[in-house]
């Protein structure tokens, strides 16, 4: 059986690591300008809680969250190395997620195709209206 180790104590991630795994699950085309690479671990840094999935010295997964640890918590950047989905990887760093704050409010924005993955471990929908001002980086 194939051993995973969690990680909820650092958040200084190795952003060459970390911008492969977004590429992957090709959530970057890989265009960003070397100065969001040289900065794409930041968002991380700046995280209420991050946590992340690793094969040995290999990144597979990492999630991190916006929280203020009592009523509101936001799930950002639920993202896995494909060749590691459907092996309870996400599910294990969301669990990990709640086991920190357990009373607070989960929060989560999704695309419809994924709904399902997290109605199946608690999430209900809910009607919201998101209202943005777009970041510079993108």
């Amino acid at each position: 059986m194939i051993e995973y180790f969690y990680d909820d104590t650092k958040k200084e991630l190795p952003s060459d690591q970390l911008h492969r795994l977004f590429l992957l699950a090709g959530w970057s085309d890989g265009s960003e300008s070397p100065e969001l690479l040289d900065k794409f671990n930041l968002p991380f840094k700046n995280s209420t809680l991050v946590i992340l999935a690793w094969q040995d010295d290999k990144l597979l997964g990492v999630v991190r969250v916006l929280s203020d640890k009592i009523v509101r918590s936001v799930i950002y950047d639920l993202v896995v190395d494909p060749e590691f989905r459907g092996k309870g990887i996400a599910r294990e760093l969301i669990k990990r997620c709640i086991q920190q704050y357990p009373k607070s409010e989960w929060l989560v924005q999704i695309e419809e195709n994924i709904a399902g993955f997290y109605e199946k471990i608690g999430f209900d929908r809910c009607r919201n209206s998101i209202l943005r001002i777009p970041s510079k980086w993108f």
